[in-house]
């Protein structure tokens, strides 16, 4: 289900953020409309993705999620409407990849975690996912990928 983990360490890079908190069942609603929001928003200050966009979940609760729809720049955005400018930090990440569609996230997710406890490493409490491939590269999900991030804490 997930290509085998490896460790690595991530340089800095510029983002377009915006912030989002919503009922974890009403988040297919604020996806597509926050990414419209923020390529829309990057593209009329003339500047170009650094590569594809992704979310960063800053915390999950069985009711809630909290996390930020970005796009890495390489230039910084002017903040405009919900689009904040924004900084990934360089850090130590484990990272994976997930090929097929978003409903297997949560299995993708719990292989992942299951991999990192065996490894007897310790994980920050946030995490990435990049959409690598999806539904804009292609209509059928099995070819979609996903790059799954988790910091690592020393």
């Amino acid at each position: 289900m997930i290509d085998t983990p490896r460790i690595l360490q991530t340089e800095a890079q510029l983002t377009a953020l915006i912030h989002v908190t919503v009922p974890r069942a009403g988040i297919q609603q604020v996806m597509g409309p926050g990414i419209s929001e923020l390529m829309a928003t990057v593209a009329g200050q003339g500047i170009k993705p650094a590569g594809p966009w992704f979310t960063h979940h800053l915390r999950i609760t069985p009711d809630e999620f909290d996390f930020e729809i970005g796009i890495p720049v390489t230039t910084p955005v002017k903040a405009a409407g919900r689009v904040k400018p924004g900084h990934w930090p360089a850090m130590k990440v484990v990272r994976t990849v997930y090929q097929g569609p978003y409903e297997g996230m949560g299995p993708a997710w719990g292989e992942f975690e299951g991999w990192m406890k065996q490894q007897g490493l310790q994980p920050a409490q946030d995490l990435w996912e990049v959409y690598v491939a999806g539904p804009e590269s292609g209509p059928d999900p099995k070819t979609w990928r996903t790059e799954l991030n988790r910091p690592l804490v020393d």
